[in-house]
């Protein structure tokens, strides 16, 4: 039986699996870093990572669906 951490990582990384298409679009991506009482720690690579729009994109489009689809993520930071 999975805890409830290793359901919100599988969770968490199907949901970056959906939106990864868009980034990879671009030339960027992101990898799932850690997640620690709710808060998903993203990279973000590629020409995400130096991208003057990145924090909208992490903000408005990550952290939107995330919230929105997980269950107990209650932010997204960036982490370098």
């Amino acid at each position: 039986m999975q805890t409830q951490e290793q359901e919100m990582y599988g969770e968490v990384q199907e949901v970056l699996d959906k939106l990864r298409p868009f980034l990879l679009r671009d030339g960027g991506d992101c990898e799932l870093v850690d997640i620690e009482d709710g808060i998903v720690k993203l990279r973000l690579l590629g020409a995400c990572g130096s991208c003057p729009s990145s924090t909208i994109t992490l903000k408005a489009g990550i952290e939107r669906a995330l919230l929105e689809e997980v269950p107990g993520i209650v932010e997204v930071e960036q982490v370098f």
